[in-house]
């Protein structure tokens, strides 16, 4: 059962992810994208609540220098990227971001490539032999070989 708070986030969240994908399908609109980025971080802020994200990203806890070593270099290019796009140069600043988010949200991948597996028309599509080794590779999940 999900909170009120969550599922505001989780729909924050999605706008956000919407609001990204239409500012690069729409020649990197610099307005979309600065609107999807605050709809993302606010959404991903409302989805895990405010002290795990601050948690997260190094900002809070007990392991504030151990998380930060192992994420200054995703932190920065993420929040500068989001910066560049709102100072007026979308296409660098999302490349930037990109870079970033890789760096940050890149150990999800793998859950997220499980949860499509299991969906009902996407799910077929990812276990087809080529897609599958592709899409293990990008996840970054150990390839299994059929020794």
């Amino acid at each position: 059962m999900m909170s009120d708070v969550r599922k505001i986030g989780l729909g924050l969240l999605g706008l956000g992810v919407f609001f990204l994908l239409l500012g690069m399908l729409l020649l990197f609109d610099r307005k979309l994208l600065a609107m999807g980025n605050v709809l993302f971080l606010v959404g991903f802020t409302l989805l895990s609540t405010p002290r795990r994200t601050a948690e997260f990203f190094g900002l809070y806890g007990d392991r504030i220098k151990e998380r930060w070593q192992k994420r200054w270099r995703g932190l920065i290019t993420f929040f500068g990227g989001i910066y560049i796009v709102m100072s007026g140069y979308p296409m660098i600043g999302m490349f930037i971001e990109l870079f970033g988010f890789i760096n940050l949200f890149g150990s999800f991948f793998p859950l997220v490539l499980a949860f499509l597996r299991s969906l009902p028309v996407v799910g077929p599509l990812l276990n087809m032999p080529v897609i599958s080794t592709m899409a293990d590779k990008i996840s970054g999940k150990p390839s299994q070989s059929m020794v």
